[in-house]
């Protein structure tokens, strides 16, 4: 299995869920989501960089696509995607804790 194989399950279901949530529940402002989204991938691309660098983290050739920005391959920058979307779409569907006094904390 290649990681663009891996990597989508684990976005399938962070599309499936969001879709979901915004079905289900409210749907979200999508300015916040964006702008989170830029500065993930942003983080990802230096931090990616400075860890396969330096030796950290390496991957077998054959099973990436051969796309890189920088030294990182394409199919990491994923992971950053499906967290924009499964974070939000979690803490919209997971029902609130309640306070002892009985008020809804959010």
């Amino acid at each position: 299995m290649t990681y663009w194989g891996l990597n989508a399950f684990f976005l399938a279901a962070a599309v499936l869920l969001a879709v979901i949530a915004r079905v289900v529940r409210r749907r979200p402002r999508m300015l916040p989501l964006v702008i989170t989204a830029v500065v993930l991938l942003v983080i990802t691309a230096v931090f990616d960089n400075v860890m396969i660098s330096i030796g950290l983290v390496g991957y077998n050739r054959a099973l990436i696509s051969g796309v890189f920005i920088g030294v990182a391959p394409l199919e990491d920058f994923a992971y950053a995607l499906g967290a924009v979307l499964l974070l939000p779409a979690l803490w919209a569907l997971l029902p609130a804790r309640r306070a002892r006094d009985g008020a809804v904390k959010r």
